[in-house]
Order: structure tokens, then C-alpha cells, then sequence
């Protein structure tokens, strides 16, 4: 499904998170609050948002060797115990060794669409995904560096709505999450759910760790603004 030559390996699905939040009480546990493949800052309770946003500067992915990492940054409605998932986002990945960068959009069960539009290190990102009463879904990314904006409108009914979440992500395939590339550092600002400062709703934090248990990455608090931000610690 991936086009070739780029980091979209088959079978890759970049900004994939339901593919463990299908498990019986998804890969949350009680506190602190732990999943094998993302962090984020997240919001929930059923059926109540409709609108989350926020902005980043591209991360440089940093290949150290000659494998295939991965590492996703995106915000969606929905993907905390629930089987859908609204999304849109980047990509910083390693693809056999060289930087590779790339925008998406996902409605999941759906496979992900990637944008053939540039995308480059250092580049000023915003992405928002909103809902209205018609099950109409927009899902918006733009760089505000290369001067591209891409709306894409989807019809579905019947979504939980029920969480809202700014996430940095190890993306997953059938098998399970993939190598996290390092991607230094990255920093979320003006994080808003509903049109409010996500940090006013008392979002939960959630930390990335490996199959082994080891920490992939911290997070920082997230201050009034919604501004947080998360640093590179491990692959896997």
C-alpha cells in the first residue's frame, strides 16, 4: 500500500494506534499510565468532543544505522477504547538509513493516505481534526513553512468521539510496533480539545516503553497554553 522508494514499508501504517486499543481494555493499565507505543497527552469521556489541534516544528529523524524507524506526530478525535480513530499528522522516519518526510491522514479501520507534498525538518506543522452534528469529519494539515494545506472531509457515522489526543508514536504493523526513530526532540504548542486549552480539560499523560518495559521517550507537563513536549530516549 506504500509508495516505493519511501519510508512506508508494506504493511506500515504511519499514525497507527488501534491496533493494540482492539486488545480487551486496550494496552492502558491503572497509574501511571502506560502503552507499548505512543505518548500523548489525551482527554476522554464518551461522545464529548469535536473539535483537538495543535502545531510542531518537524523533528529531524536522525538515522544511526541502516534499519527502518519510525517515528508519527498527529492529533485525533476517538483511539482510546474505541475501534476508530480520526487523524492527521507527520511523519520523521529512517528509511534503510535516509531521513524520510511525509504528511498523512487516517480514518481507521481505513488504511492511512499519505500527501506527496514536501515536507522538511524544521518545517512549522498544524493539524486539527473536527466533527459537526452532520458525521462529517474534517480532518486539516498544513506547513506554514512549505505553504500547503491539506482539508480532507469524511462522512461517517456512528464514532465514539469519546477521546481527544495530541500523540508522538512508534506506528504499528500487524506484528506490532516498530522501531522508534530519533527523532531528538519535539514540541507541541497551543494543544486546544473543543476550542479550549486541552491542559483546562486535565488531560491524562501517557509514556511510550518497548516491548521490554524500557522508556522510548519523556514528556514533559503540559503548561496553560497546551504547550508540552516530548524527547528521544530509545528505539525499542
Amino acid at each position: 500500500m506504500a509508495p516505493p522508494g519511501t519510508g512506508r514499508s508494506a504493511g506500515v501504517e504511519p499514525g497507527q494506534v488501534a491496533r493494540t486499543h482492539c486488545q480487551p481494555a486496550g494496552t492502558v493499565r491503572v497509574r501511571p499510565k502506560i502503552v507499548v507505543h505512543f505518548s500523548r497527552y489525551k482527554y476522554s469521556s464518551a461522545g464529548a468532543f469535536n473539535s483537538v489541534s495543535s502545531s510542531w516544528t518537524e523533528p529531524t529523524a536522525t538515522c544511526n544505522d541502516d534499519g527502518e524507524d519510525y517515528a508519527a506526530f498527529w492529533v485525533g478525535l476517538d483511539g482510546y477504547n474505541s475501534a476508530s480513530v480520526e487523524q492527521t499528522g507527520t511523519d520523521s522516519d529512517c528509511d534503510a538509513g535516509s531521513p524520510d518526510y511525509y504528511g498523512w491522514y487516517e480514518m481507521y479501520p481505513a488504511n492511512p493516505v499519505y500527501f506527496t507534498n514536501p515536507v522538511e525538518p524544521g518545517d512549522s506543522m498544524s493539524a486539527s481534526v473536527a466533527f459537526s452534528g452532520s458525521d462529517t469529519y474534517t480532518l486539516v494539515l498544513t506547513d506554514n513553512t512549505q505553504g500547503w494545506n491539506q482539508t480532507e472531509t469524511e462522512n461517517e457515522s456512528g464514532l465514539d468521539n469519546s477521546s481527544a489526543e495530541v500523540i508522538t508514536e512508534a506506528p504499528s504493523t500487524q506484528a506490532g510496533p516498530l522501531p522508534l526513530a530519533d527523532f531528538g526532540a519535539i514540541n507541541y504548542s497551543g494543544s486546544t480539545v473543543n476550542g479550549s486549552s486541552m491542559d483546562a480539560q486535565d488531560p491524562t499523560q501517557i509514556i511510550m516503553v518497548g516491548s521490554s518495559g524500557d522508556q522510548l521517550d519523556s514528556t514533559s507537563t503540559m503548561d496553560g497554553s497546551g504547550d508540552f513536549g516530548n524527547t528521544w530516549l530509545a528505539e525499542s
